[in-house]
């Protein structure tokens, strides 16, 4: 059954290696090669998946090092505190374990819902197969938009064209056709055979799967092909965590350097500062990340929003510009068609026929503007499709050869401008042909400017009589105007409520058609843009990179544009810093969609555009879209709590730490200690995900600001201090505590600051006007009674602990109160200087 040489063989001896003809396969020999595919390309079983994202919560090299040192304690004797510090770390590690294999459970179940289909010749019959269930000898029929799910050898194909840059890096479209290559030509000059991963741009084929899964040439190095790229937010993340840990790994040397210098324990002072490390280090930021993204994904679900790509969900939240096509989001997308005249505006039957017959016979892809004509009740017998070459991007036409008794005539529908462009001929008024003049051109330009400019999306069409049974591009010429097909897509009643949401939440949309400037500005005015800002392809042609970053920003409404020409605007976009979402369904968006910081398709786009989205709506509606960009600022704004919480608790204990080296005989808390507080402090974190957030703070895009965090992490770091100096002095000074007594008052005190200050930080206003979500607030009162508890639990003496007398507590509550009041003070000044 293996091919070897794909490309220079004659197809006949493809088929006999392939076992295969022009009916397919039949059932038997197609499981009998699903089942072969399904030994070679197995996967990683639920289980082999499952003990790898448990092995990696325990990869972290400060964690190594601190199991390491445990067990170099339990060989010196330390028996109790080595099981105690031991499972501390295993309990955390399950608790990180469960949440991350519950969120990526979740999000497959969602990726499951948008399948990729192809459409399969087996046993002489057409069906719709899903890709991965494709083998080889598989015969495929191809249309503009779908995706190649093999590598295939093409049998027969109609003006085929092929986006291959993610193989060859050519942005440009192969022109593919059937016959016979070099074996060693090169992918760019290989004419005769499709690669899976790549889609069809325009045109038709009939093709035989030769190579699948893992044999394909994508499969074999699809590790640098992946479609997966870091985003804005990942990247701030691990700068984030890079910076963090930098911070951290610097106060644990000088800690330790200072216990040394101090001639406290070896072990102890090693024990101490790596915990300390593992305390401070942000080691369940990732676990939290993914929560929050699964979290946000499955509210999205419910907003019947898919999320193919979890990570982008952040990006969602900081998008601040929605760029759209018109069709079906503002408009209803049911396109309908009012009525078809001739040059000089009247009803003509003809046009009706002629356009009635281009719209049935196209076999490229389906429109929503061929299947409102097709929509119509005509008489077609007799008319025999004899050729067609597919609309594309270039010559915006779409032509079919019709014949009718003893005349073939071709018949070419599209954008105005490029009908005129092949028209020599025109019929006067009483139906005799006569030279298309310049006159003339100039009347039909007025009639359709009037017409746009009453809201209809108008096309050409033109024919003329042929003499062959075989047309190429090059006899589309010499052919004669015949009217006009004026066509209307109605706005939809939300449209103007959608987009008014859009702007209140400091979401600006642009259009972004290949609709002339009239029929667009229409349907801008329509909402509510009293004087549109409009930007038409060929005034974007003639701007530079500079000009076009000043005018994207300004414009509302962008006009007559080619595909390649959206991608140059989405960049323009970002290079003024603006955070892009782009919504697209056809084969003409999905450069755009993959250029854009989020990409958004919906679930009847073609596979290409659903292919290259970061998320794909259940509903083409800016309704809905609107609410997944309010889930993506829920998950945005949740996971910036943590950030928050994590750098103010870091970098104030670990600065109160280092200070109390300096004065204290004695290590201020045991390892087990500064574990145990991690492990209590950590348990609400776990619920941020699902944590309420406030109007304010969804009212405007998310932004990374590693400034910022920076800012916050000194401020509330040098606060947190500020209590923490307080409260050693109290105990050491004040109450002469050492050893367990004062260890108790200090992890009281720092157990409860920690969990206070993530009701304080979870909020931009006053934190007793904004109610935190259910499962946070239960789980936090939880961890409180659960550290309260502990000093006069059966478990005290072994974690070093021992009860506190009601003077103390009284002492420390008094601290704690004056924390909470100045914290949720501070935290506002902080927001109200530093605008986020």
């Amino acid at each position: 059954m293996f091919v070897k040489n794909i490309r220079s063989l004659p197809i006949s001896t493809v088929f006999d290696l392939l076992d295969s003809n022009l009916h397919g396969l039949n059932e038997d020999i197609v499981r009998d090669r699903q089942k072969q595919n399904l030994k070679e390309n197995i996967g990683d079983s639920e289980l082999k998946k499952g003990l790898k994202i448990f092995i990696r919560q325990f990869t972290s090299p400060l964690v190594l090092l601190l199991v390491i040192a445990v067990l170099l304690s339990a060989i010196l004797g330390e028996i109790s505190d080595t099981l105690i510090i031991f499972s501390i770390l295993v309990v955390t590690g399950l608790l990180s374990f469960w949440q991350e294999l519950h969120a990526g459970k979740a999000v497959e179940k969602l990726r499951e819902m948008i399948e990729i289909k192809s459409l399969v010749v087996r046993d002489g019959k057409e069906e719709l197969v899903n890709t991965n269930k494709i083998v080889p000898g598989d015969i495929l029929r191809l249309k503009a938009g779908d995706i190649i799910a093999a590598d295939c050898r093409i049998i027969e194909s109609n003006e085929l064209h092929v986006n291959e840059s993610s193989l060859t890096g050519e942005s440009y479209p192969a022109e593919k056709m059937a016959g016979i290559t070099d074996e060693s030509a090169p992918l760019a000059k290989t004419f005769n055979c499709l690669w899976e991963g790549t889609n069809v741009v325009s045109g038709t084929a009939t093709v035989v799967a030769v190579y699948t899964g893992n044999d394909t040439l994508f499969g074999k190095i699809a590790a640098s092909l992946s479609d997966t790229h870091e985003t804005a937010f990942e990247k701030g993340i691990k700068q984030f965590g890079y910076f963090l840990l930098q911070i951290t790994a610097a106060l644990t040397l000088i800690i330790f350097a200072i216990n040394i210098y101090f001639h406290k324990p070896l072990l102890d002072s090693l024990l101490f500062s790596l915990a300390l490390a593992v305390g401070m280090a942000p080691e369940l930021l990732p676990a939290i990340m993914t929560v929050s993204m699964s979290s946000g994904a499955t509210r999205m679900m419910k907003k019947r929003v898919i999320v193919k790509k979890l990570s982008s969900i952040f990006n969602l939240g900081e998008v601040n510009v929605l760029c759209s096509d018109k069709t079906g989001t503002i408009t209803e997308g049911t396109v309908v068609a009012k009525d078809f005249v001739d040059v000089y505006g009247k009803p003509d039957d003809q046009v009706r026929l002629f356009a009635f017959l281009n719209a049935s016979m196209q076999k490229g892809f389906a429109n929503p503007v061929d299947q409102a004509i097709c929509a119509l009740d005509l008489d077609t017998c007799g008319f025999v499709k004899l050729g067609e070459i597919p609309y594309d991007f270039i010559r915006k036409r779409l032509s079919v050869l019709v014949g009718f008794e003893d005349k073939t005539t071709i018949i070419s529908k599209g954008a105005l401008a490029n009908i005129l462009e092949v028209c020599e001929f025109v019929k006067s008024e009483t139906g005799e042909l006569q030279p298309l003049d310049k006159q003339m051109r100039s009347h039909i330009n007025a009639r359709f400017e009037a017409f746009s400019k009453e809201g209809f999306r108008v096309l050409g069409i033109a024919s003329k009589l042929f003499s062959s049974g075989k047309m190429i591009r090059e006899d589309e010429k010499e052919m004669t105007f015949m009217g006009y097909l004026l066509l209307e897509d109605p706005l939809k009643e939300s449209s103007m409520a959608s987009i008014g949401r859009l702007r209140d939440m400091q979401v600006q949309f642009k259009i972004i058609t290949g609709d002339n400037r009239y029929a667009a500005a229409h349907i801008a005015q329509k909402l509510g843009v009293s004087q549109p800002q409009i930007l038409t392809g060929d005034e974007l042609n003639k701007m530079s990179p500079e000009a076009l970053l000043n005018r994207a920003l300004k414009t509302d409404v962008f006009s007559e544009i080619e595909p390649h020409q959206k991608v140059r605007i989405v960049k323009a976009l970002q290079t003024a810093k603006r955070v892009v979402a782009y919504m697209g369904d056809g084969i003409n968006d999905v450069a755009a969609i993959n250029a854009a910081d989020a990409g958004i398709s919906t679930s009847n786009a073609v596979d290409a555009a659903k292919q290259a989205a970061d998320f794909v709506l259940l509903e083409k509606d800016l309704s809905v879209l609107a609410d997944g960009i309010q889930e993506g600022r829920k998950s945005f704004a949740n996971s910036m709590k943590y950030i928050f919480i994590t750098t103010g608790a870091t970098f104030g204990n670990m600065f109160s730490v280092a200070a109390a080296s300096l004065f204290l005989p004695f290590l201020p808390m045991l390892p087990k200690q500064i574990l145990l507080t991690n492990f209590i402090t950590d348990l609400p974190a776990l619920a941020i995900a699902s944590d309420n957030v406030d109007q304010q703070q969804l009212a405007s895009p998310g932004r990374w600001n590693m400034k910022l965090i920076r800012n916050f992490m000194i401020v509330f770091g040098l606060h947190s201090s500020l209590f923490d100096f307080l409260t050693f002095y109290a105990l050491y000074f004040y109450f002469n505590l050492t050893g367990a007594a004062f260890r108790t008052g200090w992890f009281l005190e720092s157990v409860i600051t920690e969990l206070l200050i993530l009701l304080v930080i979870r909020t931009r206003v006053s934190f007793f006007r904004s109610k935190p979500g259910k499962l946070l607030l239960l789980i936090t009162v939880f961890a409180l009674i659960l550290a309260i508890y502990l000093p006069w639990s059966p478990f005290a003496l072994s974690l070093g602990l021992t009860g506190v007398p009601f003077t103390q507590v009284l002492v420390l509550l008094g601290i704690l109160t004056a924390y909470m009041i100045t914290a949720d003070w501070l935290k506002m000044w902080f927001f109200q200087f530093n605008k986020a």
